[in-house]
């Protein structure tokens, strides 16, 4: 069995990195409300594997899902999508300005050489 990460802003990366788990999230920010067997249609798994990616997938924060009757409904929770995205542009912001600091330095130490 896989070990689930403690924290959301991991499990929110660990449920963004299987392509098919994406490919759900973009179908539901489309269809703001799918059943479980919409959403496993143009998949090329049965069933099952798709209710194992909405686990991870709920999990994290990122699908709620509704009972009605025998349909499952399914839809897109994108909080921990702006928590992540928050994360990645101050990681950005960080990487960006060191990456200027090093081009100025090696800009100055090239200027130098001629």
């Amino acid at each position: 069995m896989v070990k689930r990460p403690d924290d959301s802003l991991s499990r929110t990366f660990a449920a963004l990195v299987d392509p098919t788990r994406r490919a759900i999230l973009s179908r539901l920010a489309v269809h703001s409300d799918l059943s479980v067997s919409e959403l496993a249609h143009p998949f090329a798994i049965k069933l099952p594997a798709v209710m194992k990616h909405l686990d991870v997938l709920a999990d994290a924060g990122l699908v709620a899902r509704q009972k009605s009757g025998r349909t499952v409904r399914c839809r897109l929770l994108p909080r921990p999508l702006g928590k992540a995205e928050r994360w990645l542009a101050r990681t950005s912001s960080f990487w960006n300005s060191r990456l200027d600091n090093l081009t100025a330095v090696l800009e100055s130490e090239h200027g130098q050489r001629r």
